[in-house]
This record gives C-alpha cells, structure tokens and sequence, in this order.
C-alpha cells in the first residue's frame, strides 16, 4: 500500500470490482484506451490480470483512492503485458517495467493522475531497483502526455500498436 498527500494507492480487492466496470465501462475513459467500452467481462479479466501481476511479477495496478473519502480515482500501475509491439516496451526483469495509469473523468484536472504515477515511479524505483520505466499513449490523449511529460518521461518513438500509431515513451 502507497500513501501520498492526498491518495491511497493498494492493490484491487474483489470489493473494487464495482468501481473498476464503471471506469473502463465509459467511453470517455476508453476513448484513447481500446476505442470502446469494456464489458464486465472484460474488466473481471482485467481484475484477474491485476491479481496475477502481484502474485507472479510481485508488482501490478493498484486502485487509487482519495485519503480523506475513500473516493474512487481510478488506477495506475506496472505491468508487463507482452505487448505485440516493435521494438519492444521492456518488461520488470529487463528492468524497464511498463507504467499505465486511468483515472475517472470525475477526477480528472485535479493533479491526481500526476500524484499517483509519482508514487508508483519512487516505489518501482526502491522496490524493484527499475532504472527506467516505459509507457504508451495515444497521440491525441493530451491530457496523458502532460501527466507523462510533468514526470519526466520523454519520448523515444512512435511505434504501430494494433494497427494505431503510439507514443513511445521512457523514464528517465
């Protein structure tokens, strides 16, 4: 578990599922993320593959909640998905885990999204002596690209990903 100023960060329990099919269930979240709502089903594998991050990778995506509310803010995390993806992300044993990060449109504009990634770069940092992180956004997800450019990520190419153009981008 993460504690910043104003957020929680811990991994998902079967009690943030709720939450979870409510943010990736809204297309203004998925807009840039997949192009389309997810399913409940969908999101239950995505909850799954959170789970066995922690247990086979001893890291993954935590829910991020307010402090004060206990408020869902969405989640940020690392993971190494495979990805299909030319030239390759990195994965945590390579020592470039991905970092991700989804927040509710609710939360949005609040430094949120900056706060939390924060935190995870320190802890993937201290716990798994990561060097570099590695992460992928949209080229029109302009409000992600300010969140990766306030956190020192810097672009290293625009890579195709299922058929859709990225922004490749590396910490430090």
């Amino acid at each position: 578990m993460l504690h910043t100023e104003r957020l929680s960060l811990r991994p998902h329990t079967l009690d943030d599922f709720a939450d979870s099919v409510a943010l990736w269930g809204d297309p203004e979240v998925t807009r840039f993320i997949g192009g389309r709502p997810f399913t409940a089903e969908e999101v239950w594998g995505r909850l799954l593959r959170y789970a066995g991050h922690w247990t086979l990778l001893g890291s993954g995506f935590w829910v991020v909640r307010e402090r004060a509310s206990g408020a869902f803010v969405g989640e940020v995390g690392l993971q190494d998905a495979h990805r299909d993806i030319v030239p390759p992300l990195g994965a945590p044993e390579l020592g470039a885990p991905e970092l991700g990060w989804v927040l509710s449109p609710a939360q949005q504009g609040k430094g949120y999204a900056t706060e939390a990634v924060r935190a995870a770069q320190a802890w993937a940092g201290a716990r798994l002596g990561a060097e570099r992180l590695v992460c992928i956004i949209a080229p029109d997800n302009a409000a992600s690209l300010r969140v990766a450019d306030r956190c020192g990520f810097r672009e290293t190419g625009r890579p195709v990903y299922h058929g859709e153009t990225v922004v490749r981008l590396e910490h430090p």
